[in-house]
C-alpha cells in the first residue's frame, strides 16, 4: 500500500510539473509576434570607405558585371573603432530588371589592432522614393576568438548611403570616391 501511495504521488507530482512546463497554445500562423518577441536593433559602428574608381568588365550573361576597388576607410561607434584595412572588392552585377547584387569582401583593423574579416552582401532593386539613395544589405564578421569574438556569433544588417565630395566648379557632381555603411546589430 506504501509503495502504491508513493507511486501514485510520484505520478501526480510528475504530472503536476509537466502541466507546469507546458506552453501556451500555439497562435495561427501567421500571426505578428508579440512586441517582446520581435528582434530589435542596435547601432553598432558606422565604416566610411573611400573607394577607386569602378572597374568595368562589361555585359554578361547575367548582367553588367564591375568591381570596385577598396582603399581605406574609418570607423567609429559605441561598439567598435578603428579602419578599413586597403586592398578589398566590392563585386557588382546589375540585371536588365533594374535589380543588382554586391558582394564585398574586405578586412577592418580595431584601434587596437585586431583584424576582423568582413562580407557584406546584397541583392536591392532600384528603390524609390526617401530611400532611393540608400541600400540594405547582410554583413558577416569573422573575428579572432577574444574581446571582438562576439562578432562572429552575431546578426548584422547594414545601410548603405553614397559619400561623393562636393560638385566641381563646373557644378557637376564629384565622381564616387566614398561609401558610409551604418552597422545594426540584431538582438
Amino acid at each position: 500500500m506504501r509503495t502504491t501511495l508513493l507511486a501514485t504521488l510520484t505520478l501526480l507530482a510528475l504530472a503536476t510539473s509537466a502541466a507546469a512546463q507546458t506552453p501556451p497554445p500555439a497562435k495561427p500562423l501567421g500571426t505578428v509576434p508579440d512586441a517582446a518577441q520581435m528582434p530589435k536593433v542596435e547601432f553598432a559602428f558606422e565604416e566610411r570607405v573611400t573607394l577607386s574608381p569602378a572597374v568595368v568588365l562589361g555585359k554578361t550573361a547575367l548582367g553588367g558585371r564591375q568591381y570596385i576597388p577598396i582603399t581605406g576607410g574609418t570607423i567609429a561607434g559605441p561598439k567598435f573603432s578603428g579602419k578599413v584595412v586597403p586592398g578589398g572588392w566590392d563585386y557588382q552585377l546589375q540585371m536588365a530588371s533594374g535589380c543588382g547584387t554586391l558582394s564585398a569582401d574586405y578586412f577592418i583593423q580595431s584601434d587596437d589592432g585586431v583584424m576582423i574579416h568582413v562580407l557584406n552582401e546584397a541583392m536591392n532593386c532600384r528603390p524609390t522614393g526617401p530611400d532611393a539613395a540608400r541600400s540594405f544589405t547582410r554583413l558577416r564578421l569573422e573575428a579572432p576568438e577574444g574581446k571582438y569574438g562576439w562578432m562572429t556569433s552575431s546578426v548584422f544588417v547594414s545601410t548603405i548611403e553614397l559619400d561623393s565630395g562636393p560638385a566641381g566648379a563646373d557644378g557637376k557632381p564629384a565622381p564616387l570616391s566614398a561609401i558610409r555603411i551604418k552597422i545594426y546589430q540584431i538582438k
